[in-house]
């Protein structure tokens, strides 16, 4: 059986004046399967061609947050507070909303899924990692 589910990119905006920025990240909720994940992967190269001032260490960690928040571990609540014991639908939007910050979300879409962390991995494939090289 297939479920709904939403998902948003984590994009990173060294320069928001800019408006350029790096996708790093993918959220998926769905809420019938009680599933809330995030899978990140932050490219240094891109995001010195972006900003060369930019901290990626800084921008990891704050990605890593995001994921631990997610996962509902405790290291999630430490990085979140109250946040972090809030229920994953309450997590979802709370890490959806808009912001001007680095690290922003995108629009959240929506698609079926049987398996949550397939559809997780194959999302952060797609719309994250650097395109694969064709075969000749």
């Amino acid at each position: 059986m297939r479920h709904p589910f939403e998902y948003a990119v984590l994009r990173v905006v060294p320069r928001v004046e800019r408006g350029e920025c790096l996708n790093a990240g993918v959220l998926l909720y769905c809420r019938p399967l009680e599933h809330l994940g995030a899978r990140v992967h932050l490219d240094p190269d891109r995001l010195a061609a972006l900003d060369p001032a930019a901290d990626p260490v800084a921008i990891t960690r704050v990605l890593d947050a995001v994921v631990a928040l997610c996962d509902g571990s405790t290291a999630g609540a430490r990085y979140a507070g109250p946040a972090g014991a809030e229920d994953r639908g309450r997590r979802f939007r709370r890490l959806t909303a808009p912001r001007r910050t680095i690290v922003q979300p995108g629009p959240v879409h929506t698609g079926l899924t049987t398996d949550p962390e397939a559809d997780l991995t194959r999302l952060l494939e797609t719309l994250v990692l650097p395109p694969r090289p064709t075969p000749a």
